[in-house]
């Protein structure tokens, strides 16, 4: 059974997917600006949203943090850069494969 958790690096915009300490994915991800960062610390997911519409793309994903999140995006061209008000934005298609593995309760860590 995979022991999958997350680790967002924010230096160069990555999502990995590590299985114990063994990184098994890697995604490009959009993240907070200069004004609205997003947070570093360690979150669990704690709920999920398939259409949760707006800005949010095609599937929510919760943090502990309230009000932040991993979820897609309905623009494409902002992935790879500083754009969001803290969030983590990932491609509509990378957060669908991304949410059947990582089930509520699995840990976030957010690091610069």
């Amino acid at each position: 059974m995979p022991q999958y958790r997350i680790i967002v690096d924010l230096s160069d915009r990555q999502l990995y997917l590590l299985d114990g300490n063994t990184v098994t994915r890697a995604f490009p991800v959009g993240v907070g600006t200069m004004l609205t960062q997003t947070p570093t610390g360690e979150y669990t997911i704690i709920n999920k949203q398939v259409n949760p519409g707006g800005p949010f793309g095609a599937l929510w994903m919760g943090l502990s943090k309230p009000h932040y999140g991993i979820h897609g995006t309905n623009d494409p061209s902002s992935i790879g850069r500083y754009v969001s008000h803290g969030c983590i934005r990932m491609h509509n298609e990378d957060v669908i494969a991304l949410s059947p593995l990582v089930p509520v309760g699995t840990r976030v860590i957010i690091r610069q």
